[in-house]
């Protein structure tokens, strides 16, 4: 993306922290993104970040979307959260025929994506498409959401569509929002504000042209849409989120530690030693994250462009730095955490939400510590298709 295009979307971004900062309460409260900025999100583009350009979309590169996610999640995570997630849907929208998926977003493009890539409901083949049903959890986005994505395990009349390799056949559909209904059960530890609620859909029929296999070849041509580098382009977004998170703690700590003591000493927070070297301990892990999830994504992404025959090695450094990023932020806010004494507990100080929302984060897919395993076998010759990267 041009240099010029990638800074007036950090401009946006930039711009709208105030008013992303000024409804923090409102967002933990509703345990969901009000209406006015979800409306902001969808005109500033940050809920389609990844939509294909034949769709009308900006089709940003990973490194432009870590950085606008980034800067949303620094104002608040559950906005960045959000925010990525629905982008990542837009990406994916690039596996549909053209055609169909541009009935879907309308003219000019419009999409607030949620939804699960987990296959927790049933689709079974009819004429023309399939009749699909279940229930999938943790739908980030959904209230606000206008097209919702379900994957599913696949049966026909004789039982499981088994795939060539005797596994059962999994796809994915669009439904629109209309189809599913909510369930009100996110009461949470952190990332309250992402109304990450169950969805269920009952005997809801699907045409063949909304439903895709991640496995299968997409529609779109571009690097953005490579099916090894997918979840590297979707999944950098998670570390933006999470790095993000960390910032604005570090930004609550320093705030907090210049202008308050502790119940023992009067002496500012940011006089003591011990305090010194825990911000300094922390800010050299979130930048060292940062710089190697940053490196690793530009680096596999430019192999993809170039063409580079297998480009195994850079995406497994890829994924490894996404799920070191996230693990990370974690222990970057952790210390501060506690470094700030009984202050952080307090809801006033951002410290306590940035701490609820990072652990919240880490428990993503994209963190768990499965992932540094996978690239551990990687980088010990397992081939690449052995571990499903």
């Amino acid at each position: 993306m041009p240099d010029t295009a990638r800074n007036d979307l950090l401009a946006s971004a930039q711009a709208l922290a105030p008013k992303i900062r000024a409804a923090r309460e409102e967002v933990e409260q509703l345990r969901r993104l009000p209406d006015h900025l979800v409306q902001a999100l969808e005109a500033a583009g940050f809920l389609q970040l990844n939509l294909p350009k034949s769709l009308g979309g900006v089709e940003t590169d990973p490194i432009t979307s870590y950085l606008v996610i980034e800067e949303l999640s620094k104002a608040d995570g559950s906005v960045g959260w959000c925010s990525f997630l629905s982008s990542g849907t837009s990406l994916l929208l690039g596996w549909l025929p053209t055609s169909a998926a541009l009935e879907m977003v309308g003219l000019p493009a419009r999409v607030r994506g949620a939804g699960s890539l987990r296959p927790e409901g049933e689709a079974t083949i009819v004429d023309g498409g399939y009749r699909v049903s279940g229930r999938w959890d943790f739908g980030s986005g959904v209230d606000h959401a206008n097209w919702i994505m379900c994957t599913c395990k696949v049966v026909n009349a004789n039982g499981p569509a088994m795939r060539p390799n005797g596994v059962q056949n999994t796809r994915t559909f669009f439904v629109p929002k209309k189809s599913v209904t909510v369930h009100d059960v996110w009461t949470v530890l952190g990332m309250r504000g992402t109304g990450s609620n169950d969805f269920s859909l009952d005997d809801v029929f699907v045409p063949s042209e909304r439903s895709f296999s991640i496995d299968e070849d997409p529609y779109e041509t571009g690097p953005l849409f490579n099916r090894r580098l997918v979840m590297v382009n979707i999944w950098s977004t998670n570390a933006a989120n999470a790095l993000g998170v960390a910032r604005g703690a570090m930004d609550a700590f320093i705030e907090l530690a210049s202008t308050s003591g502790s119940t023992r000493s009067t002496a500012l927070l940011r006089d003591r030693a011990p305090l010194q070297m825990a911000v300094g301990k922390a800010e050299a892990v979130i930048g060292a994250a940062r710089s190697y999830v940053l490196d690793a994504i530009r680096t596999a992404w430019e192999a993809v462009c170039d063409g580079v025959p297998d480009p195994g090695p850079q995406i497994a450094q890829g994924r490894l730095a996404i799920t070191y990023a996230i693990q990370e932020s974690a222990r970057a806010v952790y210390m501060l955490f506690h470094a700030a004494g009984t202050n952080a507990i307090h809801r006033e100080h951002q410290l306590e939400r940035r701490f609820r929302d990072v652990h919240v984060a880490a428990t993503h897919i994209a963190g768990l510590s499965q992932n540094i395993e996978t690239g551990g076998k990687i980088l010990l010759g397992y081939p690449s298709d052995a571990t499903g990267w």
